[in-house]
């Protein structure tokens, strides 16, 4: 059983305060200054600073949590896994990011959930570094991420390949284009996903490769929804760039147009990524599967809208 120590230290770093503690842990206050007394005399340590009635962690209490909330997080992994084994159940958390969640990966994940009997999944999403930080402490199973993975650690399956496009009204004159310039991406309003999204950045990275920077553009609003930037683009209020993938849908109902953009190629991989002890590697695999079939009949939907 997980020492009551550990989930007393998180409780009152969640709180920052012993009294509000001890009432949500429904222990008395002496019980939870006893717990982290305890604490700090294992490990030699002094965990808080107490400043004017606050509570401040210092620096080796900083550590202490986020073990704490790894030990956490996989002891209660343990329980569940021990549960799932006796219903012959399978409970996944995936972690995905707002590009996944918008693209026909969330489609994959229903479908394959639909056709395997006692898969059950949990849908998170976050930004790339979240999730893999979510990972390290198991707080999910498994995560689906662009990029390649560069951390060690970790087994990855090979998802897809992306390619993050100009998106753009049908009422722009440029939708006549085969393909959009830098210099006339300069001159239209600009839409973008907010600095920390993995699309922004490599959107940036791109550019100031050929030595250009994001402030020679007129990026008017910054927004983390992609069905919003979707919308707002298809309404005329301005260009994004996007990957092609979270765009199908639209194109296939030709709601908007997509073109590539000049001395740009913005590919990407992407991967569904996981901790070296996940026990459930054939399921991912699966979901792989499931997800080209997926992505297939998105495809045959946009090509066949397009010979109309």
């Amino acid at each position: 059983m997980l020492d009551q120590k550990v989930r007393t230290l998180i409780k009152v770093c969640e709180t920052m305060s012993f009294t509000r503690a001890a009432a949500e842990l429904s222990l008395t206050q002496p019980a939870v200054s006893q717990h982290v007394k305890q604490l700090e005399h294992e490990f030699g340590i002094k965990i808080f600073h107490r400043k004017e009635g606050e509570l401040r962690l210092t620096a080796e209490g900083e550590i202490l949590l986020r073990y704490a909330k790894r030990f956490t997080n996989m002891y209660d992994e343990l329980r569940k896994n021990i549960h799932e084994e006796k219903r012959f159940l399978k409970l996944i958390t995936v972690g995905i990011t707002h590009t996944s969640e918008s693209n026909q990966i969330a489609e994959a994940l229903a479908r394959y959930c639909s056709i395997n009997d006692g898969v059950k999944m949990t849908v998170v999403t976050d930004t790339i570094n979240n999730l893999y930080e979510k990972l390290k402490n198991y707080e999910v199973d498994i995560a689906i991420v662009e990029g390649k993975c560069v951390e060690g650690g970790f087994w990855t399956v090979h998802l897809d390949t992306d390619l993050l496009v100009a998106a753009l009204s049908n009422d722009n004159p440029l939708a006549k284009h085969g393909i959009i310039t830098i210099e006339e991406l300069k001159k239209e309003k600009m839409i973008l996903r907010l600095p920390d999204s993995g699309t922004r950045n490599l959107f940036v990275s791109h550019l100031e490769s050929l030595n250009i920077s994001i402030d020679e553009f007129n990026v008017i609003l910054e927004v983390n929804n992609i069905a919003t930037i979707k919308d707002l683009i298809r309404r005329g209020f301005g260009i994004s760039i996007l990957a092609r993938s979270v765009c199908l849908d639209e194109l296939r109902k030709g709601k908007i147009t997509v073109l590539p953009v000049e001395n740009l190629s913005m590919e990407r991989e992407i991967n569904i990524v996981c901790n070296k002890d996940f026990e459930h590697r054939d399921i991912l695999r699966d979901i792989a599967r499931t997800y080209a079939e997926t992505s297939r009949l998105y495809e045959l939907g946009v090509n066949g809208a397009a010979d109309v």
